[in-house]
């Protein structure tokens, strides 16, 4: 059996986000019982030339709805990128869930071959779906959601690679 363009997509965003979810509320307790002030995590980088915890966020979910409304031919929801506590990231991944979770199986499946085209700074990019998805999304979804867990791990979280992969 074949892995559909959906059960590639919007289930693998859920559950990593899911995940990550998961890591943000364990970094509101560590910054409450260590008396961190979260906008020291939340302002977190691994290096200084790197996005920092927020950003990481924001970029991972924008990857997330991004690609389930263009393989869907929908227009994705536009978010402000001004979050700057940990409630406000998460309600972010929360209306990003909700949001992947309504592009049903129906408007992703068969969209291999949709032409998807990304305005990237200076310049326009196109890409059929199937290498969207498995080429630029999920790779760049999957390095933005590792550095914000690393970057809360460098931090003194006490995480692991279960919180990261979730339950089997």
């Amino acid at each position: 059996m074949s892995l559909s363009m959906y059960q590639a997509s919007v289930p693998v965003f859920v559950r990593m986000l899911d995940n990550l979810s998961r890591i943000l509320e364990l970094a509101i307790q560590y910054a409450d019982e260590k008396k961190i002030d979260p906008a020291v995590l939340i302002n977190a980088r691994l290096a200084p030339d790197m996005y920092p915890l927020s950003r990481q966020v924001q970029i991972a979910t924008d990857m997330a709805k991004g690609c389930a409304a263009r393989l869907a031919g929908l227009e994705a929801p536009i978010y402000d990128d001004n979050e700057t506590t940990f409630p406000e990231l998460l309600a972010r991944i929360a209306k990003t869930i909700a949001f992947v979770q309504s592009v049903g199986p129906e408007k992703i499946d068969g969209s291999e071959e949709r032409k998807v085209t990304l305005k990237l700074r200076n310049q326009e990019v196109s890409f059929l779906g199937q290498p969207y998805l498995v080429h630029f999304v999920l790779p760049n979804f999957y390095f933005h959601i590792t550095t914000a867990y690393a970057i809360l791990r460098h931090n003194g979280l006490a995480i692991g690679k279960k919180d990261f992969i979730g339950g089997l």
